[in-house]
């Protein structure tokens, strides 16, 4: 058993066996087959497929290749002096809402909602996608979808990790060349290496920004020290005006500061290493990213290339959009990140606001701390500066292989620099 899997073993996460069932008019998981022995994996599922080892090339976290990949996926690298840096390339953003807001959703719906018209109008023949355990709500199950119907029990946010690219090899077995994915950047990474081999007709891409996965044990016992009742929580969301929403099972709603939660109080392995490491938060390999960070309050959406205008295009009429909104200064917040992940890094206790002062700072994060696209831009330089610190603690043979040059700019502004051999990719790129 390598260190990674031990770790992940550590923090509760044992493969368990998978609903299976026969192929339906509505959705479809069948038997998985185990995962393999990886280093820095969060099971993205081609571990699990006929050929794993195609895993050494395709996997995120090994060597990954962004500049070559966006200029494969959309044409062009992303464009270093505008928020292409942070972002990655775009050719259109919005902050967005369905106008008519879908029940479960984790925000509006948008995201389902462009699978189910896909569906819908048969321009694919099945999403990719995952769902609720039956056993368990919050634990995410791959499947793969045929009726726009079966997309209502998507909705909403699951939390652990999902083996879905496992389901691409079933998916051409039952003949369905023409695919839309749902995904997270690390899944989106392997398809978007693989895409060229897998012989698809067609392959749609909804990105969704991921950051800080956990195991889904470890989310129940976080849930437990939010509420005394943690088996009624049915929704949570980390909000962009710096409050975490928690909804009920009798319709109640409940808001909870950022700095009110007990993250200080969370297991160092609470957070698993890969997660720590990710340095594409927003799923720049995506064809349309749909996430929040920049949406205040709506959904953000981030147009990637001429397909990814097409997907919006088949929900436009559905949608209220605007051009997102930037205000307030991040430097300082992420400055005070940098800080105490240095800690973390070295081992040390967080430090963590006195409990006298915390209704005040919480009272005024809202007011005049960072705001959509601004609120964004701090949130992927504080994954940036988390990447490069836990991997010169846990694995620093990894981050000139792991840090994409464009990373290394985000980062200027900060304290943290590459040394001679951490930047030898930069010089050979």
């Amino acid at each position: 058993m390598s260190q990674a899997t031990q770790e992940l073993h550590n923090v509760g996460f044992v493969a368990s066996p998978f609903p299976t069932t026969e192929p339906t008019a509505a959705h479809w998981t069948p038997p998985l087959a185990a995962p393999r022995d990886r280093d820095l994996c969060t099971d993205c599922g081609i571990s699990r497929t006929a050929n794993p080892e195609r895993c050494a090339r395709a996997c995120q976290f090994v060597k990954p290749d962004y500049a070559a990949l966006e200029k494969r996926v959309h044409g062009r690298e992303r464009n270093p002096q505008d928020d292409e840096l942070f972002f990655g390339p775009y050719t259109a953003m919005y902050q967005a809402a369905l106008i008519h807001e879908r029940p479960g959703a984790q925000w509006t719906g948008i995201t389902t909602r462009i699978a189910e018209r896909l569906l819908e109008t048969q321009a694919v023949d099945a999403v990719l996608t995952v769902a609720p355990d039956p056993q368990d709500s919050w634990r995410p199950v791959p499947v793969l979808v045929t009726d726009p119907a079966a997309l209502r029990e998507c909705r909403g946010m699951r939390m652990g990790y999902a083996p879905l690219l496992a389901l691409l090899e079933p998916a051409l077995a039952q003949g369905y060349t023409r695919l839309a994915v749902i995904a997270v950047p690390c899944q989106v990474h392997a398809l978007r290496v693989l895409e060229p081999e897998l012989g698809f007709e067609r392959l749609e891409v909804i990105g969704i920004p991921c950051s800080d996965n956990t195991t889904t044990a470890h989310f129940h016992h976080f849930l437990s020290l939010l509420d005394p009742h943690p088996e009624q929580i049915t929704y949570l969301e980390f909000r962009a005006d710096y409050q975490v929403e928690l909804r009920f099972t009798d319709g109640q709603k409940r808001t909870i500061p950022f700095l009110q939660l007990p993250l200080s109080t969370l297991s160092p392995h609470f957070f698993p290493l890969p997660c720590k490491t990710c340095v594409d938060y927003t799923n720049s390999l995506a064809d349309i990213t749909v996430g929040y960070m920049g949406g205040r309050g709506e959904q953000w959406l981030l147009v990637r290339n001429t397909k990814g205008q097409a997907l919006l295009q088949q929900v436009d009429g559905e949608l209220r959009k605007k051009d997102p909104s930037s205000e307030g200064k991040r430097h300082t917040a992420v400055r005070g990140f940098i800080q105490n992940t240095q800690r973390a890094a070295g081992g040390l206790p967080l430090r963590s606001t006195p409990k006298w002062i915390r209704p005040l700072v919480a009272w005024l994060m809202p007011k005049i701390g960072p705001k959509g696209l601004e609120f964004a831009r701090a949130r992927v330089e504080m994954k940036a500066a988390e990447s490069v610190l836990h991997l010169r603690r846990a694995r620093p043979n990894r981050v000139a292989q792991m840090i994409p040059p464009h990373l290394w700019t985000i980062l200027k502004p900060y304290p943290i620099e590459a040394n001679p051999s951490e930047s030898q990719k930069i010089a050979l790129d």
